[in-house]
């Protein structure tokens, strides 16, 4: 198959087989680091699966895998596709002096090939054999069949469906938005209409409107869809497939049944682990009781269990000395191999302070009159209630991010005063530039009394961390982990106030729904920036709408 992935938009011609997707034992290593071991799954014929985990768990890996855009260490990748295949990357990789036809005119490359062919066997069709004749409808069906004659016509609806509808065809790449030209790459990946297509974040940059327009799209899509997303709004409309990504184990999970098949999956997964655990639990208490039983009535007969009993013991003595062996053995099994303790479902696990649970003390925080540069303007006084939820919203480039930074303390204004309560939980946007060379544990630990293996089992209680990664550096850790360790330190740390921006960036959906579950059952102040339509639905908050004039 024929690739075209370093564009940024990658059509393969057409394979002649049925249509398939299968993987098998597929590994696939970066250096020293695994992303994908001894995978295997496969997708149906119109199947729309949806790709899940957090950020650095090797998704966009195995969408270049299926794209052929790169080549696995070990394994076997089948994907024949008769109606052609299309990749939409996360960036279009064109020179910023191309144009928005030359966007259009590579994604349809394969169609214009085929109506080359056609228009050339056509004029020589009078004289042609009977052989001809019969690869020119072989011909012309395929490009009827991949809609060819609409091709066109296509692009203006997915250009006009996607936002693009005033964006002109000369108009040059560079001058255009990175949000745009992911729209635009996305357009012509949709207009070249191949059987599967290949989407690695395709509501990125859409507005409500465009991912309504995008999620119709593709529920009508004849072929096959693989889209990496966390959007749960798409997932819940559109997979009928979940592939989860997991990052620890490095393998993929297949569920069916679509999103709520995968959280019934889940939820049933939690359900026997609690019960297996419990079961090991009662098994090691009875144990313990049938030892302790045992050993009082061989101290009845004033001899000590934990000594041996010679040739001469009574027979009654014997038969009661290989019990307590057995049950001993048993014990020593069970403790031997334990069952893992189910992670405690994610809340915040301290008590608010006096002021935070004291709605007529006043306002727990304000900022009145702020002004940061150009970035900023808030006219006026805004005040935070105890307990009180506010989501900040507004287009890009409003002031959201500067606003909850001034309100964490971490910038200070150019004018105007900020007012905050002493313990507030802040939640970054982005990581840091340069992340601690401490060892996880250390850095969870970090600021607390006592040495970080207090810490240990608090930490490992949350489900986030294997044990394994207790002493592995915070800046070897990927992006994901590196937010769990943020999530983990946000639930275990007092804070009267949390300030959250874009919460449920870079975690996997599963985690992104135990967060709103916490929040929900959180009792002190949120002030929150979120584009995930799930989290900005389920928040119930008041709104405070910014515009780069200042507020609205």
């Amino acid at each position: 198959m024929r690739d075209r992935a370093h564009t940024g938009l990658s059509t393969t011609a057409p394979a002649p087989a049925v249509a398939q997707l299968s993987v098998r034992s597929v590994t696939k290593s970066y250096g020293t680091r695994t992303v994908l071991d001894q995978v295997s799954f496969t997708v149906r014929p119109g199947e729309r699966a949806a790709v899940i985990g957090e950020n650095g768990s090797g998704k966009s890996t195995l969408l270049r895998l299926l794209a052929t855009a790169e080549t696995p260490d070990a394994g076997e990748i089948t994907v024949h596709f008769p109606g052609g295949t299309g990749h939409l990357a996360q960036t279009l990789d064109l020179g910023a002096d191309r144009t928005v036809q030359d966007a259009v005119d590579l994604a349809l490359a394969e169609l214009r090939a085929m109506e080359r062919e056609l228009r050339a066997a056509e004029e020589s069709l009078a004289d042609a054999s009977d052989d001809e004749l019969a690869a020119y409808g072989e011909q012309l069906i395929a490009y009827e069949e991949r809609g060819g004659y609409e091709a066109d016509a296509r692009v203006e609806a997915a250009m006009h469906g996607l936002g693009l509808a005033r964006i002109t065809r000369e108009r040059t790449l560079g001058s255009m938005s990175g949000g745009e030209q992911s729209r635009l790459a996305l357009a012509c990946v949709l207009a070249a209409s191949p059987e599967l297509l290949l989407l690695d974040e395709p509501t990125n940059h859409l507005d409500a409107s465009a991912v309504r327009w995008l999620e119709q799209h593709l529920r009508a899509h004849r072929g096959t869809v693989i889209a990496v997303t966390h959007d749960r709004g798409f997932l819940e409309r559109v997979a009928t497939t979940i592939l989860e990504v997991d990052r620890d184990e490095r393998t993929v999970r297949r569920y069916g049944d679509g999103w709520a098949g995968y959280r019934a999956a889940k939820a049933a997964a939690r359900r026997g682990a609690e019960q297996r655990y419990a079961d090991w639990v009662e098994e090691v208490a009875r144990a313990e009781e049938l030892l302790e039983s045992a050993g009082r009535r061989l101290a009845g007969t004033g001899r000590d269990p934990k000594q041996g009993f010679g040739k001469h013991r009574r027979s009654s003595e014997a038969k009661l000395g290989g019990q307590v062996r057995s049950v001993r053995e048993r014990l020593d099994r069970l403790r031997r191999d334990p069952v893992a303790k189910p992670p405690v479902p994610l809340r915040f696990t301290t008590a608010l302070s006096s002021a935070a649970c004291a709605p007529a003390q006043g306002a727990l925080a304000e900022l009145d009159n702020v002004r940061v540069g150009e970035r900023l303007r808030l006219d006026g006084l805004l005040s935070i209630e105890p307990g009180g939820r506010l989501l900040v919203t507004g287009e890009n480039g409003a002031g959201k991010s500067t606003l909850l930074r001034v309100l964490a303390g971490d910038l200070q204004p150019d004018a105007g005063t900020a007012r905050r309560p002493a313990r507030i939980g802040y939640l970054a946007q982005e990581l840091p530039a340069h992340a601690t060379r401490l060892p996880l544990l250390a850095a969870f630990a970090s600021g607390r009394p006592g040495p970080p293996d207090e810490y240990a089992e608090q930490l490992l209680s949350l489900g986030l961390f294997r044990e394994q990664d207790l002493y592995v550096p915070v800046a070897t850790l990927s992006v994901g982990q590196q937010r769990r360790l943020q999530i983990a330190t946000l639930v275990t740390r007092p804070a009267d106030l949390l300030i959250l921006d874009e919460p449920t960036n870079h975690i996997a959906v599963d985690l992104a729904e135990d967060l709103q579950s916490a929040l929900a059952a959180y009792p002190g102040a949120v002030v929150a920036v979120s584009h995930d339509r799930d989290f900005r639905t389920s928040f119930e908050a008041e709104h405070l709408d910014l515009h780069a004039g200042g507020r609205r």
